[in-house]
């Protein structure tokens, strides 16, 4: 099966250029791993899951460790199994400046969503999935938003956590 091409695609390539983390939630199996790593394809970008135990088992009891192994940029998956990250990606970004430095995939968003508004707030740019649209099983693209300066700053706002 040949990939189908995400509308939140051009987004996630824009936020990637103004927050130093991007995290994609969503419910399991739409894509969000699949996507990431096809726009990762060329890059310097790194990728570990936390599916993987012993990478969990180290994100969990060393994070500081586990960070140094896995450095920026970098995909970490299935974030959600090591919350326990999220406050050494805060003094990462917040020594480094670097936008697109971490991107996050976590399935599990209320869980998760508690650790992000703890540690990460003004730093992430939160991001929701969905199952594929009609318009890209089509091979269609959703019409570009248009936002005026106002709209747009509100909608900065919303997506920083």
């Amino acid at each position: 099966m040949s990939y189908i091409k995400r509308n939140l695609e051009n987004v996630i390539n824009q936020v990637t250029r103004e927050y130093p983390v991007v995290l994609v939630t969503g419910p399991r199996q739409v894509g969000n791993t699949t996507m990431l790593q096809k726009l990762m394809e060329g890059t310097k970008r790194g990728y570990v899951t936390l599916d993987d135990l012993n990478e969990r088992a180290l994100a969990k009891s060393d994070p500081e460790l586990f960070l140094q192994l896995h450095k920026p940029p970098v995909l970490i998956g299935e974030v959600q199994y090591a919350l326990e990250l999220f406050a050494y990606i805060k003094m990462s970004v917040d020594k480094n400046h670097e936008p697109g430095s971490f991107w996050l995939i976590g399935s599990q968003i209320f869980k998760l969503m508690r650790g992000v508004q703890e540690s990460l707030a003004g730093r992430v740019a939160v991001l929701s999935m969905t199952s594929l649209s009609q318009a890209e099983i089509a091979g269609g693209e959703m019409e570009r938003l248009r936002l005026t300066r106002r709209q747009h700053r509100a909608l900065k706002e919303q997506l920083s956590v």
